[in-house]
Formats: C-alpha cells, sequence, structure tokens
C-alpha cells in the first residue's frame, strides 16, 4: 500500500492511478503533469489515496512528473485553442474528402507530439489521404480514432432521464455490458424509451442492482413452479422481489374456482414434482 494519486486527463475521462512517492504538497484538484502510455500529459488530481492496492495502479513507466508549474499552465490554456482550431480544420478536410465519419473531440498532448482525433462512423471509412493532409498541416504525429456510440456520449456529455449528468461522463471508468435481462431481472418496463440512454443503447444504471436482484430472485421459488402456502398447495403466478413477496393461485375446493393470494416467501415452500 502506498499514496495513490486519482488523475483525470480531460473533463469527462477514465481516472488514472499513480503511485507517489514525493513529499511535495499535491492536494486534491491541483494539476499535475504525468507520463502516460499516450505520452506526457497534463491532468487533474480528482482524488488521493494513502492506502490504495498497489496492483490496481499504471504500470511502472507511467509517472507524475510534477506538479504543474506555472509555465504548464500557459501552455495548458493554449493547448485548448489548439485543439479547437485542429478540430475545425479536420472538420473542413472532411467535408472537402466526403468521407462519412463524424469527428467527435480532438485531443492535443500536452508536449504537442501528437494529436488524437476522434470520430465516429457507421462503416469503415478509408482516411489515409486524410492523415496525410492533417500531418502535412500541423507537422506533427497524426492519430485518428475511431470510438463507440457510448464513448460518444461520455465525450459530449449530457443530461439523462434521471436529470444528472451521465454517469459515463461523471464516474464510470469503463463501460460494462448491459443486458436486456438485467431490466427483466428487475421488473423495469421493457419500452423502448424506457430502456435506452441518449446514447441509444441500454442504460449503464440497470447494472448498478442487478447483482442483488439476482441474489433475491435465487431465494424465490420460480414463476410457474408448484409451491406449499399456510393456504395449501398452489402454482407461482408472479414474484415481487422488492417486497420478497409473490402471487399464488389456489384452488377453492367450495366451487372448483382458483384463487389468486399473495405470501411472504419465507412462509412458502417449494415443492419438487
Amino acid at each position: 500500500m502506498r499514496r495513490v494519486l486519482g488523475v483525470r486527463f480531460r473533463e469527462v475521462g477514465k481516472i488514472s492511478y499513480f503511485i507517489y512517492k514525493n513529499n511535495d504538497n499535491i492536494k486534491k484538484n491541483d494539476i499535475v503533469v504525468a507520463q502516460t502510455k499516450k505520452g506526457i500529459e497534463c491532468g487533474t488530481v480528482v482524488v488521493i489515496y494513502d492506502d490504495f492496492p498497489i496492483e490496481n495502479t499504471t504500470q511502472p513507466d507511467e509517472k507524475i512528473i510534477r506538479k504543474a508549474k506555472e509555465d504548464d499552465l500557459k501552455s495548458l490554456n493554449l493547448k485548448k485553442q489548439e485543439e479547437e482550431n485542429a478540430s475545425k480544420i479536420c472538420k473542413e478536410k472532411i467535408l472537402t474528402q466526403d468521407l462519412k465519419m463524424k469527428l467527435v473531440d480532438t485531443e492535443y498532448l500536452f508536449d504537442r507530439s501528437k494529436i488524437i482525433f476522434y470520430f465516429v462512423s457507421e462503416a469503415r471509412v478509408d482516411f489515409r489521404n486524410l492523415v496525410k493532409e492533417l500531418a502535412r498541416t500541423f507537422k506533427t504525429r497524426i492519430e485518428l480514432r475511431q470510438i463507440k456510440i457510448r464513448e460518444e456520449a461520455r465525450m459530449l456529455n449530457g443530461l439523462g432521464i434521471c436529470g444528472k449528468s451521465f454517469c459515463c461522463s461523471t464516474f464510470l471508468n469503463d463501460f460494462e455490458p448491459v443486458s436486456l435481462k438485467m431490466a427483466k431481472n428487475q421488473g423495469v418496463n421493457l419500452s423502448p424509451s424506457k430502456l435506452t440512454g441518449t446514447c441509444g443503447r441500454l442504460m449503464c444504471c440497470l447494472k448498478y442492482e442487478n447483482d442483488v436482484y439476482v441474489d433475491m430472485i435465487s431465494k424465490m421459488p420460480e414463476v410457474g413452479s408448484t409451491v406449499l402456502t399456510p393456504d395449501g398447495e398452489g402454482v407461482v403466478l408472479e414474484q415481487n422481489v422488492i417486497l420478497s413477496k409473490i402471487s399464488v393461485s389456489l384452488k377453492n375446493d367450495d366451487n372448483n374456482s382458483e384463487i389468486i393470494k399473495k405470501f411472504d416467501v419465507k412462509n412458502i415452500y417449494k415443492i419438487n414434482k
């Protein structure tokens, strides 16, 4: 366990974790310069841990170089202007070459050694000529990186149906698989308008409580199974996971009809037939 800094290099980017051994007074919200897989980057410290598993940190060749100095901050502000200009030029060249792609974001590395253009496209795009033109224009390395719809939503940010900023733009580090079965486990309305986020994919929040629902469902008799209730034998019609109750169809011996009653799961015994 060592002191670890969590740094975000873009406003809505993932958090990267660095072991930090120096004693200089770095606090939350301070800006630091770091060596990453991409190159030299400048980011904001968003969290500090004094007791953090080392295996969850970055690789040995990735490290915090220093706390940002005044010249670094000036360079960072200039970088934002350069990114806006590069984005404008790239969009113009995409239109000129009639490429079926949409530019989402542009990122200059802090040391200006490379520009990364993030784009989305429904099909494969031959952008070799675009890369050559951009390299001639900016005199630096160029990378065009195709991203998915969920990543586009993270970069652009916005408000979800809950009224809060997208989870992917605030605290989610990675996109985990979300399935329709998770919605079924939670008894959510299966209408697409209720299940999909602004990105058009299943909402990330469907996964948050899924494990709890799966555990609770495993302790309840399945729909269609035969159970013994305080009022006799019946067949399970419906599960209410939140209330830990089930609806059971019971036979009325008086007139040979069916009665539907609700029971607490703890008072039910499954009959294996």
